[in-house]
């Protein structure tokens, strides 16, 4: 099945609303802005399918305008079913002058046998702000399905005034690889990152203060690098999926809360 969800936004008095939306099945998107004083416009995308399927394809497309400010929010965890084929989502966000887009999805869980690949570009004009992070859990774990899935691509490129700053390729593929080697996964089962763009940035103060948020997490391991603009990405290994989730969110928080104060 081929889904599609196209969303376009407008500025009216420096609040962000939501101009025009066009979803097909399973996707739904709803507006969830409590504050609707707030210039800044949440999101969430819903799906009435358990999951992806063999041979699904999800399209996702978003229209920022300039000075526009979105949070996108997923319903709940991705499941990627067993498949004899695969499955593809890709997803595109156009960034003009000044505007902000922050993403973290819920973890995704690969099936047995599921096969999946996926791109996420991101197009940033100047000034825009970008939050977007991923999780890659092992599968059903209590289901004893360990990295029992068959392949996991996952391609996520930034552009900056259509130059690429920032690729992150993950390919993982169970059956040719020992993930507990070391410099794979070394007996964490879960992972995370989280990108971070942002031209105000005070990159050190913000390594400082990740790091130290981190640092009181158990049963993780973590690594803060500064990128070839100014931004920072951020990794994480750990055991649970939803402890990585919370990771995220901390972090992202601290993120916003510093980019509010520069403003």
């Amino acid at each position: 099945m081929i889904s599609t969800v196209q969303i376009q936004v407008a500025v009216n008095a420096g609040i962000t609303f939501l101009k025009d939306v066009y979803c097909t099945t399973p996707f739904k998107v709803a507006n969830i802005t409590e504050d609707k004083k707030s210039k800044e416009l949440q999101l969430m995308l819903m799906s009435s399918s358990p999951g992806i399927l063999d041979g699904d394809e999800y399209q996702l497309k978003i229209d920022l305008p300039a000075g526009s400010c979105v949070r996108l929010q997923t319903q709940s965890y991705q499941r990627l079913f067993n498949m004899k084929q695969s499955a593809t989502q890709s997803l595109d966000v156009q960034m003009a002058k000044g505007c902000s887009f922050c993403f973290l999805p819920h973890p995704t869980v690969p099936h047995k046998n599921s096969v999946y690949t996926g791109t996420n570009k991101f197009y940033l004009s100047d000034g825009c702000t970008l939050i977007f992070g991923e999780i890659l859990t092992c599968g059903r774990k209590l289901n004893g399905e360990v990295f029992s899935f068959s392949k996991y691509h996952n391609l996520t490129e930034v552009f900056i005034n259509n130059k690429l700053v920032v690729k992150e390729n993950l390919l993982i593929e169970p059956a040719t690889i020992n993930l507990h080697a070391i410099g794979q996964l070394e007996g964490f089962t879960h992972q995370a990152s989280l990108i971070y763009f942002c031209e105000k940035l005070s990159v050190k103060e913000l390594r400082k203060d990740i790091s130290e948020l981190l640092a009181n997490e158990g049963e993780i391991a973590f690594g803060i690098s500064e990128l070839p603009v100014t931004g920072l990405v951020v990794r994480l290994l750990g055991q649970k999926a939803e402890q990585l989730h919370n990771c995220l969110q901390m972090i992202t928080e601290i993120l916003r809360i510093t980019a509010y104060k520069l403003t």
